[in-house]
């Protein structure tokens, strides 16, 4: 019987080749979240772009696909994790000096165009993936124009890096604000929807960049308040990650119209991928 031979790219198998990370640093967030600080056990570091993810592997347990959070400059990397699962508590659960397996990174990464002004949107775990992108900020602050965060968490005790929070609110070149959607008597700061600031936000719309990312149903709202601010959609950029199981655009899980967020993400314009995001149960 003639057999078919089937020639697969190098680089896919590459990609698809985990790298052994130890575990360095572990780092408690919030009640239910962790950030992991890694470093290769083999070879160099990897020096991700921000809104880049990795594939991180535990054998026995399973793959999931997280959002770098730190280490985009060629340092550590860091990855903060929700345990919400079998893979993402495992992982939450590891101590420094275990290995974990990681794949990448993937995707594409913020855009962060010089001489724009920056308006990032961050809910809950959403601000992990956008750290990165505030630092590169930061660091070529003379490069941008204002640059504003809006942050919105539950409740107060699920408020993300609270020492980067302080450190960004004591900085004169940049506005920070947090919200909460319900607070005990005590708490000091404002409460209400992350997309409450929006319409008093001081940004020209036509020289304006924004970058979301949280829950689905936030980055609908957030997008739709920008817009009534008069910023295209063209402008807002959006941060996608759902059902991702493969990374390399193979498996199709995380199919997105008439894309692949492992592949064509997970950074999306508004403009693309917001009519996807309204079609019910896609």
């Amino acid at each position: 019987m003639a057999t078919t031979e089937v020639h697969t790219e190098p680089h896919v198998h590459g990609a698809l080749l985990p790298r052994p990370f130890t575990v360095e640093r572990r780092v408690r967030e919030t009640h239910d979240t962790w950030s992991l600080t890694l470093e290769p056990v083999h070879g160099g570091r990897i020096a991700p772009e921000p809104g880049q993810f990795t594939m991180l592997y535990l054998p026995g347990v399973g793959e999931v696909p997280i959002s770098v959070s730190g280490g985009c400059a060629g340092g550590s990397l860091v990855h903060t994790i929700r345990a919400v699962g079998a893979v993402t508590q495992a992982l939450c659960a590891l101590q420094p000096g275990q290995v974990v397996g990681v794949r990448g990174p993937y995707g594409n990464a913020w855009p962060l165009p010089e001489g724009s002004d920056i308006v990032v949107v961050a809910g809950g775990i959403g601000l992990a993936p956008l750290r990165p992108a505030i630092e590169r900020i930061l660091e070529n602050r003379t490069r941008y124009g204002d640059v504003t965060l809006v942050y919105g968490s539950r409740t107060p005790d699920d408020i993300l890096f609270r020492r980067e929070l302080e450190r960004w609110r004591g900085r004169l070149d940049f506005k920070v604000g947090v919200t909460v959607d319900a607070a005990p008597a005590e708490w000091r700061g404002s409460v209400g929807l992350v997309t409450k600031p929006i319409p008093r936000l001081p940004f020209d719309p036509d020289a304006t960049t924004a970058l979301v990312c949280g829950p689905e149903i936030m980055i609908r709202f957030v997008a739709e308040a920008l817009m009534e601010r008069d910023l295209p959609a063209e402008q807002i950029a959006v941060s996608m990650e759902r059902n991702m199981r493969c990374g390399v655009g193979l498996c199709g899980h995380c199919q997105l119209g008439p894309t692949l967020i492992c592949r064509d993400g997970p950074v999306y314009t508004y403009a693309e991928a917001g009519p996807w995001m309204e079609v019910r149960e896609l």
